[in-house]
């Protein structure tokens, strides 16, 4: 509701904010036909589809665990420094770079774009929980940084 708000402060249509939700995934984008496919086989068709289009794709894994032999807490994964962090950002399954050419004053030099891709089962709807929330401010940061990042439910939303 927040984003419409401002929106409405901005003058900004609405139809710009529902091209934006499209684009990073939050409602239903055309030609989004994964339906029925796991979040598993949503994840490997992106990356498939992603070397298909020369982006570097790479899983994310993000979790923590007790090092036995160290006796450490070792945590992992972007945005995992601390439980207080991963509550309140959780970055994408799959992270990686795109080469883009920039113009008019760096033609002809490529530059690598930052990706992330928070990959859901086709049939996969934006709810709002907790962690889809957390997910949303990953993919909103990864914009307002110049990147490139949407939750995605199969090929075709990379």
């Amino acid at each position: 509701m927040i984003l419409y708000q401002w929106a409405q402060r901005h003058n900004i249509p609405l139809t710009a904010i529902k091209e934006l939700e499209s684009l990073i995934g939050i409602i239903d984008r055309p030609g989004s036909p994964a339906t029925g496919l796991s979040e598993a086989a949503v994840q490997q068709n992106l990356r498939l589809e992603g070397a298909r289009k020369g982006i570097r794709l790479f899983r994310n894994n993000v979790g923590a665990f007790h090092d036995e032999d160290s006796g450490t807490f070792v945590r992992y994964g972007l945005a995992n420094e601390s439980e207080q962090v991963n509550k309140q950002i959780k970055s994408g399954d799959l992270i990686g770079i795109r080469p883009l050419t920039i113009t008019p004053q760096m033609v002809g030099h490529v530059v690598g774009q930052f990706v992330s891709r928070e990959a859901k089962p086709g049939d996969w709807r934006y709810s709002a929980t907790e962690r889809e929330q957390a997910q949303l401010r990953w993919i909103q940061l990864i914009i307002s940084l110049g990147g490139d990042a949407a939750f995605a439910t199969g090929e075709g939303t990379l």
